[in-house]
């Protein structure tokens, strides 16, 4: 039999559903106003009939039951009243499918009434304004016996437990999970967008700049204090075409990881364009700097720094032993200029937010977006810019910036032009 469900997704929705379908975990930022809600009951239908599931059992947290009821009932009750046979339980807000498949839903202020079930499939809905162990103690679980899958999906407040999972998702590498932006300018750019131009003209004319950003353009950082590089200008930059022509010289940054969960990373930077990212994890310093070794020389860069603090050095001195002139960095160094800067990170990191606001072009990746977010600064008595270090980012409970501090470490030292190879006592123009 077939059956005709009136839901027609807009473009973006269809980008949503297929990205979900992909992946068992997925995070997923969307602005107001996008039509996330009905994407997710449609989500939830899709999988409780396509899955396959013996009694498949779905839940949708909201972070209140009474906002659950409100909207994303209404929407289950309309969306699944086509189906023959669909039962509709008011008294505990689930609908039951002629597979046996049910879809319940959920608050997450009364998290007794999720204990003890078992999940095929979840979504946890502005999870930011969930305690923390509704996902980790009781959802989790639940999803463990049937390898069931979750979706977080929101938009921002700050920099708290959603961000948290956001990070998580962006820097996974084993394709389990996945994280993906929808700021309003990209759904805007659509076939069908969410809302009319004149619309969206006019929710950015009414809305404060920190509001439009948070709630619009998906910044995390919208409201946040202390925060050293601008979402806005990270956004911006990500969105720029890579010029077509690059004579500037190429630049190494490798930033050698140092406890077990960070990554190493090497990133290949020309003039204003970041051109490459490698990431190894779990390898030992030898592979590093063997890898390392194969792209000098298959690209020919003119300067490599290498950061010397914790576990580079080791790389480091591969590296010079197989012919090459790498340059090795302590970010806790002395500035170049110590008067306006506490050491050499400050000044690396100083000289990278300027150059994204000058027009560079970053590769669009969700963890080097995180990354560049991530930390806050400071200037101590005598005024000097002071970066936060990765061990105060750990304590916050935030990941290593590693893609960002190896993005930073090509701006350790100037590198000209003209100059066959960099070198530490030279200071010529900035590349």
């Amino acid at each position: 039999m077939e059956v005709t469900i009136d839901y027609r997704p807009r473009q973006v929705q269809r980008e949503v559903h297929a990205l979900l379908d992909r992946h068992r975990f997925a995070v997923v930022v969307a602005h107001r106003r996008m039509g996330k809600t009905v994407a997710m009951i449609n989500q939830l239908i899709k999988r409780a009939v396509t899955d396959g599931k013996d009694r498949g059992f779905y839940g949708y947290v909201a972070p209140l039951l009474k906002q659950g009821k409100a909207i994303a009932w209404e929407y289950l009750k309309h969306f699944t009243a086509p189906i023959p046979g669909r039962k509709a339980n008011e008294q505990d807000l689930f609908v039951e499918l002629p597979n046996r498949a049910r879809i319940r839903i959920f608050g997450a202020d009364n998290p007794d009434s999720l204990r003890g079930l078992y999940f095929d499939g979840v979504i946890m809905d502005e999870v930011a304004q969930m305690k923390p162990e509704v996902w980790e103690e009781i959802i989790r679980p639940a999803l463990a016996d049937r390898q069931g899958w979750a979706v977080f999906i929101g938009t921002p407040k700050g920099v708290n437990a959603f961000y948290n999972l956001y990070e998580k998702a962006s820097k996974d590498e084993s394709g389990a999970w996945v994280a993906k932006l929808y700021p309003l300018d990209y759904t805007m750019a659509t076939a069908d967008p969410p809302l009319s131009l004149d619309e969206a003209r006019d929710v950015k004319a009414e809305s404060s700049e920190s509001v439009y950003r948070q709630e619009f353009l998906c910044d995390f950082t919208a409201d946040a204090v202390g925060i050293f590089i601008d979402f806005s200008a990270v956004h911006e930059a990500m969105g720029r075409e890579r010029p077509f022509v690059n004579t500037r010289p190429l630049v190494f940054g490798l930033d050698v990881a140092r406890y077990g969960d960070d990554r190493t990373v090497l990133v290949m930077r020309r003039g204003l364009a970041v051109e490459r990212v490698l990431i190894w994890q779990g390898q030992d310093l030898m592979r590093t700097a063997d890898g390392t070794s194969t792209a000098i020389n298959q690209y020919q860069p003119r300067a490599v720094f290498v950061d010397v603090v914790g576990l580079g050095s080791g790389p480091l001195d591969r590296l010079r032993q197989l012919g090459h002139q790498a340059i090795g960095v302590n970010a806790g160094a002395r500035a170049s200029n110590p008067d306006k800067f506490v050491n050499l990170k400050a000044e690396m990191w100083n000289r990278m937010r300027e150059w994204i606001t000058e027009g560079a072009v970053l590769p669009p990746r969700e963890d080097l977006r995180v990354d560049l977010l991530a930390p806050k600064y400071e200037f101590d008595s005598s005024g000097r810019l002071k970066i936060e270090s990765k061990e105060s980012l750990k304590k916050r409970g935030l990941a290593s910036t590693d893609i960002a501090d190896a993005l930073a470490l090509t701006f350790a030292y100037p590198v000209s032009s003209e100059d066959r190879r960099a070198s530490r006592p030279k200071f010529a123009e900035m590349d």
